[in-house]
């Protein structure tokens, strides 16, 4: 199982005061060294967290994969194909909201989501769809060409009693079977945390998890090291 750490919130700590740290790019290299396959980043259009400039160093320093997340847009696009990530994966994207909110809904943007999608292949940079455990999500995601899906697991981890979490994981275990089916590589996300990671971890059809939150967080007390570390003995 490959871990993806979403160094996002290291940059949220920095804008706190507008200041030169904690540098996420140095947050990067510590999750490296903890064994982070990939490091993931959302560049957002407003560039509240992560900047040009983290996206710039980190495309020359990190030494596993590299996973922009971004909106399906042109400039967006353009951004992409200037830094070259492996992987790009796009997202829904509001102003207003704390962290991303659901998985993208790719039917209606079908057209601009395809033209986008061609241009990172294009660029032989892998292109995933940040979606919701929804057979529809799936087939859609297939009809555009992406190479890969990264399934929504908020509900699953939001879900408080027992019944209502693991309605929610078969959920996620039969989107995960279908994608597989169409030829789409599987990663999952948003949510996870060192409570709830198991059952999805053990999902066979999911190659990747992308956590952030909860690794940020753990790092703040025991340091960056330790937080991947703790995290790659729990899915591993």
């Amino acid at each position: 199982m490959r871990l993806g750490i979403n160094i996002d919130h290291v940059a949220t700590l920095r804008q706190a005061r507008r200041g030169k740290y904690p540098d996420p790019v140095a947050a990067a290299a510590l999750a490296e060294l903890g064994g982070a396959d990939q490091i993931t980043l959302h560049v957002r259009e407003d560039r509240r967290h992560v900047s040009d400039r983290d996206l710039e160093i980190l495309r020359k320093t990190v030494n596993g994969t590299l996973n922009l997340e971004m909106a399906a847009l042109p400039a967006m696009l353009d951004l992409a194909l200037h830094h070259r990530p492996d992987t790009a994966t796009m997202v829904p994207e509001r102003r207003e909201e704390l962290t991303t909110e659901g998985g993208l809904d790719v039917g209606p943007h079908r057209e601009e989501i395809k033209r986008i999608t061609r241009g990172l292949r294009d660029a032989a940079i892998e292109v995933s769809l940040f979606i919701d455990p929804d057979l529809e999500q799936i087939k859609a995601s297939h009809r555009v060409d992406a190479q890969a899906v990264e399934l929504h697991t908020g509900r699953y981890c939001e879900a408080r009693l027992g019944r209502d979490r693991n309605r929610e994981l078969a959920r996620l275990i039969e989107a995960a079977k279908a994608a597989t089916k169409l030829g789409l590589r599987v990663a999952a996300g948003h949510g996870l945390d060192y409570w709830n990671v198991r059952p999805v971890a053990e999902i066979e059809e999911i190659s990747e998890l992308n956590i952030g939150y909860a690794i940020i967080c753990r790092a703040v007390l025991s340091g960056m090291e330790r937080a991947v570390r703790d995290m790659k003995e729990l899915i591993g």
